[in-house]
């Protein structure tokens, strides 16, 4: 088995309710910084009515080939949401610098008439 160093830091929220959580930031991955992309878009339009999303990436270590997860709700829209999730394509570097990942996927069933909705798009960079 092999050994990664990470380093990060976790959260605790105080609020006054039984319940808490703890959140797990992660700041640095094999030595190498981490860093995230946003996401948004607008999912296909279908039974009606489309829907618009919007999120951040899981962290990825930065300088070297990666992905990322990500994980978010679609708007409230026709009475109901979908959820997205999936894992982007590979980083595609600029020449000028910086790199964005390709996404795609389709959204949890959901609505009155169940149905899903087809989402795709690049993160910023």
């Amino acid at each position: 088995m092999t050994s990664i160093p990470v380093t990060g830091f976790l959260y605790h929220s105080d609020e006054d309710n039984s319940e808490h959580s703890h959140n797990l930031y992660i700041t640095s991955w094999d030595g190498r910084p981490v860093h995230t992309h946003e996401f948004r878009g607008v999912t296909s339009f279908d039974v009606g009515h489309d829907h618009r999303y919007a999120g951040t990436t899981e962290p990825a270590p930065s300088g070297v080939q990666h992905t990322h997860r990500y994980w978010t709700f679609t708007s409230f829209d026709e009475q109901h949401r979908h959820e997205i999730r999936g894992v982007t394509g590979p980083a595609i570097f600029l020449p000028e610098g910086g790199h964005y990942h390709e996404f795609s996927g389709v959204t949890t069933v959901d609505g009155a008439t169940p149905h899903r909705h087809k989402y795709s798009g690049r993160t910023s960079l």
